[in-house]
């Protein structure tokens, strides 16, 4: 997928090091289809050691911020993004060098798995209406050790 943000022309210079600057808003997110990022705001540092015609390495370092929602509360929660990844990319035949799908992968890679607010940061009508359900799912728990067939509870688990 071709986003033609992140494209480094490789005939329009000589041989040498070169740096590139690229802004990854909301809209580079959305046109992979990202669901989840409901805004951003990524600088992408990208360095670029041509060494011929068609051949050149580039090292990619990220900085700044994407919003997701909350697992917890599902609250708009801003993340950091900062990523610099160690793997050296390689362009393929061409005059032009598209690194569009690296950002974004290394962009949503750098994000945690377990994305939630710090403690006492959530949505409080939310969390008050999750810790009710806990204390329901407690009080099924606690009237069904009452139940008569509280004493086969277990009967397989001595195996």
């Amino acid at each position: 997928m071709a986003v033609n943000q992140f494209i480094i022309p490789l005939n329009d210079w000589a041989a040498g090091e070169r740096t590139f600057h690229f802004q990854a808003g909301l809209e580079f997110f959305q046109k992979f289809d990202n669901q989840e990022i409901l805004d951003a705001d990524v600088n992408a540092e990208v360095r670029v050691n041509k060494k011929g015609a068609h051949k050149a390495e580039a090292t990619i370092s990220l900085t700044g911020t994407v919003t997701v929602p909350c697992d917890r509360c599902l609250e708009p929660l801003t993340l950091p993004v900062d990523s610099q990844p160690s793997e050296v990319f390689t362009p393929g035949e061409g005059p032009e060098w598209d690194l569009s799908q690296a950002v974004y992968d290394y962009a949503c890679l750098s994000l945690p798995m377990q994305k939630v607010h710090p403690e006492g940061k959530c949505n409080p009508d939310t969390v008050r209406f999750l810790s009710q359900n806990v204390r329901g799912n407690e009080e099924a728990e606690a009237s069904s050790a009452n139940s008569p067939f509280a004493a086969l509870k277990g009967l397989f688990d001595s195996k």
